[in-house]
């Protein structure tokens, strides 16, 4: 079979963004994952039956690091000849295409779910924008994950439109309707889960799932819903928070954490490796992140049959239509975003229409297996290219080399 090599800056992003393609893909090439952090990274890879090789790498700038990483990657790829190397996240892209360029793989491609840059400034931006021109100049072919990200690329400039393709209709994965579906999870079982932690039958649950930084929108989040709490003491409502911190990438602010940490009403459960549970028990998602390519846990909690409250960014508004299966709130803006959650749980005749095409608009347009055949109708598309110029070259050799033989035979 020919080989595939996926490439990650982090074993998580293997496990959450691509998780049961990783396994399809295996059935029909010889897939070996890269990422960092070994035994994460195993465990990744015995949970999807594939191969892996690890090579430590940050999601920082670090140069020494970077460009020992790059010829970890690159002396990898040497060794090991893959015909197609498919990169995701930001430092994975950047190391992994420039290596696989210098190995000579044959097929380069790099998914885009998100920009960093959009929401850097001053030198550090400057040195993400180059570093994402010089990820698309090594790759053969970019994928943004989201049309309106394809958009956002071709406006910087950073490769020609020719260059790029969305898969089906967006999405890195897709999303298995069977796996995220409501009747997963009985009504004895959730009230267990609510019990468990303080959340009464009676209460209305805002959930967000993801990262705990600046760029979720987490600051204006809390705000929000404090904000809510203080104007409407009456209401029965809680905010559910499902994640993590990184204090050093993109901490919050620091009255953000007291707040989390002390408010009554607001339960932070930390990372879970199964968020269903989280969400059957709540009643919207409020993600009001700042920037995205094409956000999972929006599909997930659409599939769920939460309506969303969501900030109009790319990705967000692909998936959502406002006032169809959720709501629109602008950037950075806490008052609107309190303002929406008042109207979802005030309202509860807009709320039952939100929430009735849910998951009917998920259906329509991200199942999971569709996106994989798109993915895999690329590999072959690529790799039979690939073939076609190959032979073209060897036929335009053995030309030259049959002219040259006329011409001295004719002397």
């Amino acid at each position: 079979m020919k080989k595939l090599v996926r490439i990650t800056t982090v074993p998580v992003s293997l496990d959450k963004l691509l998780g049961n393609q990783l396994d399809f893909m295996n059935r029909h090439y010889d897939v070996t994952a890269v990422s960092s952090d070994r035994a994460a990274l195993s465990k990744v890879a015995e949970k999807y039956g594939i191969n892996h090789h690890h090579i430590e790498m940050t999601r920082q700038i670090t140069p020494l690091k970077d460009l020992k990483s790059l010829w970890k990657v690159y002396r990898f790829l040497k060794k090991h000849k893959p015909e197609i190397v498919h990169t995701h996240t930001p430092k994975a892209g950047l190391i992994g295409m420039s290596a696989a360029f210098f190995a000579g793989v044959p097929i380069r491609m790099h998914t885009v779910a998100g920009l960093p840059l959009m929401e850097a400034s001053g030198i550090k931006r400057q040195v993400l924008k180059m570093a994402e021109r010089a990820t698309y100049s090594f790759a053969n072919g970019v994928y943004p994950n989201s049309f309106n990200m394809a958009k956002i690329i071709s406006s910087y400039g950073f490769c020609k439109d020719t260059k790029m393709k969305v898969l089906g209709n967006g999405s890195s994965n897709g999303i298995d309707l069977d796996h995220f579906s409501p009747s997963f999870i009985t009504s004895i079982q959730k009230s267990a889960l609510r019990a468990s932690l303080g959340i009464s039958e009676d209460d209305f649950v805002f959930v967000f799932v993801g990262r705990l930084v600046k760029d979720k929108g987490i600051n204006e989040l809390v705000k929000a819903f404090t904000s809510l709490s203080q104007h409407h003491p009456k209401m029965s409502v809680k905010l559910l928070l499902v994640g993590d911190y990184e204090e050093k990438l993109d901490p919050l602010h620091p009255e953000t954490i007291k707040e989390i940490n002390h408010h009554p009403h607001i339960i932070n459960v930390g990372f879970q490796d199964d968020v269903r549970p989280y969400f059957a028990i709540s009643n919207a998602l409020a993600f009001p992140s700042y920037r995205e390519g094409f956000p999972n846990v929006v599909l997930q909690a659409a599939a769920m049959e939460l309506p969303c409250i969501v900030t109009d960014i790319n990705g967000c508004n692909e998936i959502i239509t406002d006032h169809h299966n959720g709501l629109f709130v602008p950037l950075k803006n806490s008052q609107k975003l309190e303002d929406a959650m008042l109207r979802l749980y005030e309202n509860r005749e807009l709320y039952h229409s939100l929430k009735i095409n849910t998951r009917q608009s998920i259906e329509e347009r991200f199942i999971q297996n569709y996106l994989w055949l798109e993915m895999q109708k690329e590999y072959n598309h690529q790799l039979s290219n690939r073939q076609k110029k190959e032979k073209y070259k060897e036929k335009t050799y053995r030309t030259r080399v049959l002219e040259k033989a006329f011409s001295f035979f004719s002397l």
